[in-house]
Formats: C-alpha cells, sequence, structure tokens
C-alpha cells in the first residue's frame, strides 16, 4: 500500500516537474525557434512564421534602461538594423515591459521614440504580458537572438563585446550581431553562437 502510495506521489511529482519545465522552456541556439504572434506598435499581428526563408533578428529594447540608450545614442543599434535591413534582413525589437513598471511606454510612445531615434527595425513589437520574452528566455536590454531562414534558433547573447553603458567602448568592440550576419551571408558557421547578454533584467511583469 505504501509503495503504491509512494509511486503515485511520485509520478504526480514527475509530472508537476514536467508541467511546469515545459511552461519555462527556453528557445536553445541551434533548435527551431518558437513562433509567436504579438502586436507591433501600430496595432498590426504580427507572426515569426510571417518571415520563413528570412533570416530575423529580435532585439530586446527598453527606453528607460541606460544600456539601451548607450546603444540608440550611440547608433550602434540603429547602424545594426541598417545593415541588417541591406540583407535583407527582418529586424524585430520586442519590448516585454510590463504596463506596471515606470518604464513602460504606450505603443504610441515607443513608436514615437523609434522615430525620434531614427530606428530603422522592420517591426517593434509589444510583449506586455511577457509571453515572448519568457520562451525565449530573454533577460536583459537589450538580448539580441538571431534566426536562420530555415527557423532556426543560431545566435544568442549580447549585441557586442563590452558590457558597459558607454557609448565610447562602442568603437572598440566587437559587434557580435554583425559580425553573424555578415557570416550568415558568406555561408561560413558562426565565430559566436552564445554570447554573454548584458545590460538591465527585462522589467516582466510580477
Amino acid at each position: 500500500m505504501l509503495r503504491r502510495q509512494f509511486a503515485t506521489t511520485t509520478l504526480a511529482a514527475a509530472a508537476l516537474l514536467a508541467t511546469t519545465s515545459a511552461a519555462w522552456a527556453q528557445a536553445t541556439v541551434g533548435q527551431t525557434a518558437p513562433n509567436f504572434s504579438a502586436k507591433d506598435t501600430s496595432g498590426k499581428t504580427v507572426q515569426l512564421s510571417d518571415f520563413k526563408g528570412k533570416t530575423v533578428v529580435l532585439e530586446w529594447v527598453n527606453p528607460g534602461c541606460p544600456y539601451v540608450r548607450k546603444h540608440y545614442d550611440g547608433g550602434n543599434m540603429q547602424g545594426s538594423q541598417q545593415e541588417a535591413a541591406a540583407k535583407n534582413v527582418v529586424w524585430l525589437a520586442v519590448n516585454s515591459t510590463a504596463t506596471d513598471h515606470p518604464d513602460y511606454l504606450k505603443p504610441a510612445d515607443l513608436a514615437k521614440w523609434m522615430k525620434d531615434k531614427k530606428a530603422p527595425a522592420t517591426h517593434t513589437l509589444m510583449d506586455e504580458d511577457g509571453k515572448i520574452g519568457k520562451a525565449y528566455g530573454a533577460r536583459t536590454t537589450p538580448h539580441m537572438y538571431i534566426i536562420d531562414g530555415k527557423g532556426t534558433l543560431v545566435y544568442a547573447g549580447g549585441i557586442d563585446s563590452i558590457p558597459s553603458a558607454s557609448a565610447s567602448d562602442i568603437p572598440k568592440a566587437t559587434n557580435y550581431v554583425k559580425v553573424s550576419l555578415t557570416e550568415m551571408a558568406s555561408g561560413k558557421k558562426l565565430s559566436n553562437e552564445v554570447t554573454r547578454a548584458y545590460g538591465c533584467s527585462v522589467k516582466y511583469r510580477s
């Protein structure tokens, strides 16, 4: 009797663990990138699957973060977006800031900020419930991901190699996203598939 009870308890615990693990599963480099659907700042619904066959960059953004401002005030993020567009790469900026956080910007305000910064991202997506961010394991702003035309996640990590909030470090750093996109365009294996993401914590809903 005790043995049966123990077995039942063990199975229940295993099922709970599996459910929890599935709920917090994170995207893994080398595996298929999780599909998602979200509205952009104009209210248009965008799905990752819309861009099948194209390389896609995901950028986690929060204008309230000094690390994000470093890359936008210094022009590094816009330059990266422009180079990506020249390679026919789709660039999706994702904002997972919760609506109750002081950093939260309404879609129109976020769109204005991106426009003021002259940021040529393909779409800026609103992820207030954090589902996309948690599916990818996004921890920081910025946190960068690259998905190839087959839908495989091929890069995850930082925008560059110097984890500071100072724009003066941008010229000295290796821009991992630019390097990766250039290598992909040449059919080369990526020099770096996973790097350390740095920045402010993503302001998920608590």
